[in-house]
């Protein structure tokens, strides 16, 4: 592939990347994530309803509305109780009040529910996503190396201050194998890691995500820090994302990919 067709293929994912966390209900529109644990009485402040850990199950929420509180479920006026699984599981449902999205998010056993405004601020506020001009030498080769025992878990401290565990597959060898990066391995085989590096906190966010694809056979894959991109804590502070693990801050400045959000006045 030329350096114009690679610049050309970069700057429509730039594209795609600003349309996907503008969009109304994308990452700049989440207003609240509000853990259950924190409301044993089931009310959350300033949304409609009663939300509980279902008591006959474990793997679900119970939602408990009346008329008045005008919610909707997948666009229909909503009463009584229904039970909501996880927003990405098969067969999750919509809850609504007016043009709020109400999400039930689970992690490591916590229950929480997240609050998508398409009139929050920061989607308000969005003048863009900054970032450094593209760069052909840092499309580098690399090798991942599963971990022999399988995956790893190993405790980091996520952007609400919390530690939880991130769960993570090996360490993917950059260029001549001086560097490594410890990674996750995605349902598809694509790989992701969390990194900092010498411009974090400085000429770009504190931390980055980083998504090279699926290795080869032989465990070869080109990573492209080019597409480096902000994780969702950036757009709104309302994201629990997790901190590079230890070992994946890069002694190095690395000037590619995405910088920080640009707010207009």
């Amino acid at each position: 592939m030329s350096t114009t067709d690679a610049e050309e293929q970069w700057a429509a994912w730039r594209e795609q990347r600003t349309r996907t966390v503008s969009a109304p209900y994308g990452p700049l529109a989440l207003t609240g994530t509000y853990w259950l644990a924190d409301a044993p009485d089931g009310r959350i402040p300033g949304v409609p309803g009663r939300w509980t850990e279902d008591p006959g199950t474990d793997d679900a929420v119970l939602l408990t509305a009346l008329a008045e509180d005008g919610l909707t479920v997948n666009g229909e006026p909503f009463e009584g109780w229904i039970r909501l699984g996880p927003d990405a599981s098969a067969g999750a449902v919509w809850v609504a009040h007016g043009e709020r999205r109400l999400l039930v998010l689970r992690r490591e056993g916590q229950w929480a529910v997240r609050v998508f405004d398409p009139q929050s601020a920061a989607r308000q506020e969005f003048g863009g996503i900054d970032a450094f001009d593209y760069d052909e030498r840092w499309v580098l080769p690399g090798t991942f190396r599963p971990y022999a025992g399988g995956r790893t878990v190993v405790p980091v401290v996520n952007a609400d201050g919390r530690e939880r565990g991130l769960s993570l597959a090996g360490e993917l060898a950059l260029g001549g194998g001086e560097y490594s990066l410890q990674v996750a391995a995605e349902e598809d085989g694509s790989l992701w890691a969390v990194f900092a590096d010498g411009t974090s906190g400085g000429s770009s966010y504190r931390f980055r995500f980083l998504r090279p694809p699926a290795p080869a056979a032989d465990g070869g894959v080109t990573v492209d820090f080019n597409r480096a991109h902000l994780p969702p804590c950036a757009f709104a502070e309302h994201f629990i994302c997790p901190f590079p693990p230890p070992g994946n801050t890069l002694p190095f400045e690395v000037p590619a990919g995405e910088r920080d959000v640009i707010s207009t006045p």
